[in-house]
């Protein structure tokens, strides 16, 4: 909103002119959805408490998580509120890129709180059936899918990005639609599988934020997008104030998430930012490299699969426990060590999908 403002007043004062610079505005971006996330904070734990909407713990999970029962859970909150004010204050909202974001982050929000009202306010340990919020999560995705697919105007908006590979962009037709909806749907529940353990997940979506804002970025640049060969789209410009929104709302959450935790993000929060980073990636056409830099929330994600795949067939687990970092954990690993050394690997699949845009 204050970009409309802005613009007004450039007339009055050539100074204001320095708003429509992006990468002026996600400075300010994180910087408003990090202040917001330190503020709002503690009246939110408080607030928690208040209502005694705690976190609930599996009785087969780690004993060392027994500890954990009764904190406050929900905070995903406190990210949604700070990614949405900050956007909503510097974002250009005539951008179709960055309504769709928000529409993904809001709708998969919803779905995650309806989750976890179940489970820490009903007492339902089950929280929302799975059947049905995986029917929700598939609308929600179908629509955007959809919605994106009859919307693009440019033959890079459904071209496939192959890494490594400069003059392979397949056109994918109407397997865009498959694509995006599997990505959205599948990135939400993989950074759901992740957040397990205090700060887990939120660092390593930082780390994957971060890096979607400098690829954003330089797809929205007609130079930087054809020097890389990757495809120039302009409206992606903007989805870098998301981007950044997410990194402060993000790092504002972990400073009440870092071990020991006094809140946790519950569903609310993972399934939206997975969601998100998941849109993302289809809007500047990188969804194989989400998958690289994602890597740990694939790693969780295939090793459910692994588990739950061999007990069937075999009668047999593969590991202690799934996800993959509860076997670590059962294994001796102290938490915080599981932790940052998964942020660790992170931070290199990070860098390792960066590097990727220019070895081509």
């Amino acid at each position: 909103m204050l970009v409309y403002l802005a613009e007004y007043l450039t007339q009055f004062y050539s100074g204001f002119n320095v708003f429509s610079y992006v990468t002026f505005r996600a400075i300010l971006g994180l910087l408003t959805a990090l202040v917001c996330s330190l503020w709002w904070g503690p009246i939110l734990i408080k607030r928690l408490q208040m209502l005694q909407i705690g976190q609930v713990v599996r009785d087969d999970g780690p004993e060392s998580h027994f500890s954990k029962r009764g904190t406050p859970t929900m905070g995903g909150l406190l990210i949604l509120a700070g990614i949405f004010i900050s956007v909503l204050l510097w974002g250009d909202l005539s951008n179709r890129y960055v309504l769709v974001t928000l529409f993904v982050l809001g709708s998969f929000g919803a779905i995650g709180f309806i989750d976890d009202y179940r489970k820490v306010v009903k007492k339902d340990t089950k929280g929302l059936i799975a059947r049905w919020k995986y029917a929700f999560q598939s609308i929600a995705a179908l629509v955007v899918a959809v919605f994106l697919y009859s919307t693009a105007s440019l033959p890079g908006e459904t071209q496939l990005v192959v890494p490594f590979f400069k003059d392979i962009m397949p056109q994918l037709g109407m397997m865009f639609i498959v694509l995006a909806y599997f990505t959205i749907v599948g990135a939400s529940n993989a950074v759901n599988l992740t957040d397990g353990l205090d700060g887990l997940a939120i660092m390593p979506t930082v780390m994957v934020a971060a890096a979607f804002a400098l690829i954003a970025y330089l797809s929205g640049h007609a130079q930087f997008a054809s020097y890389l060969h990757i495809p120039h789209l302009p409206l992606a410009g903007e989805l870098v104030i998301v981007c950044t929104a997410i990194v402060g709302a993000g790092l504002g959450f972990l400073w009440f998430n870092t071990y020991p935790a006094q809140v946790f993000m519950g569903d609310v929060g993972s399934l939206a930012l997975g969601a998100a980073l998941g849109v993302i990636a289809i809007l500047v056409r990188q969804e194989i490299l989400l998958v690289i830099m994602g890597g740990v929330f694939v790693m969780e994600t295939v090793s459910v699969i692994l588990q739950v795949g061999s007990y069937k067939l075999r009668g047999q687990r593969i590991f202690r426990m799934a996800p993959i970092h509860h076997h670590y954990e059962l294994k001796g690993w102290p938490e915080p060590r599981v932790i940052v050394r998964f942020w660790i690997i992170s931070l290199f699949l990070v860098l390792l999908g960066l590097a990727t845009l220019k070895l081509r």
